[in-house]
Formats: C-alpha cells, structure tokens, sequence
C-alpha cells in the first residue's frame, strides 16, 4: 500500500478508492464541476486530507464519502473501501417493470427465435 504522509490530489484518490474507473475520468468530472470538497468546487489538483467530506455527482447518482485514509495508488476494492465512511444516499430503485415486446404490424408470425426473445423478455 502507497500510504504517504501530506495532501493527495483530489481527482488522484478518486481513482484510488475506485469512486471512478480512470483518473483522466475523475479530472474530467472535477472540471466539469462534478466534484466537491467540503462543500466548495474542487479542481483536479486540490488536495485532500483525512476528514474532508468529497462529493460526486457521476451516472445519475450522488456519492458522499468521508476520507479517512490518505492513498497514492489505486489498490484493491477490499482496502479501498477502507479508506473511506460512504454516506451516500440509497441508489434509486431500478424500475421494475420489463420492456415489452413490440412487434410491427404485418411481419408476420414470429420466429422461433423471436418467440424465444419475448419470452426472455417477459421472464418466462
């Protein structure tokens, strides 16, 4: 583990803890102003330090954590969240109802591998 002493760039432990995939994802998401650090714009270079609240809006969802841990490189899923309290608010529910299988009028009667999709679709 790369645990140094002294501030880490903000978008450099986003990558680390694994919040994003890449850290020229987590640069960008700084610059668009997706990124908080207690509260105030951060840019990709800005430090963080343990205790600092870092917010991030990505994909339609807002994740909260708290630093508690200070790390360099990005390091498995099972010592990255470690490094971390998530006070995120639940995801929102994934919508429960399937889609429906349109066909058009007049193509005829479905397949066998047609009726092998709507079935697949429907769960059965």
């Amino acid at each position: 583990m790369a645990e140094d002493e002294g501030p880490v760039r903000v978008d450099s432990w986003i990558w680390s803890v694994r919040l994003l995939k890449t850290r020229s994802l987590a640069s960008a998401a700084c610059r668009a102003g997706h990124v908080r650090v207690n509260d105030d714009r951060a840019k990709p270079a800005q430090a963080v330090r343990p205790g600092d609240e870092v917010r991030l809006k990505y994909d339609g969802r807002e994740r909260v954590v708290v630093v508690t841990r200070l790390i360099r490189k990005r390091v498995g899923a099972e010592v990255a969240v470690q490094c971390y309290t998530d006070h995120s608010p639940p995801p929102p529910p994934r919508e429960a109802v399937a889609p429906a299988a349109v066909r058009d009028r007049g193509t005829g009667r479905p397949t066998k591998r047609d009726r092998r999709e709507i079935e697949r679709l429907r769960g059965s």
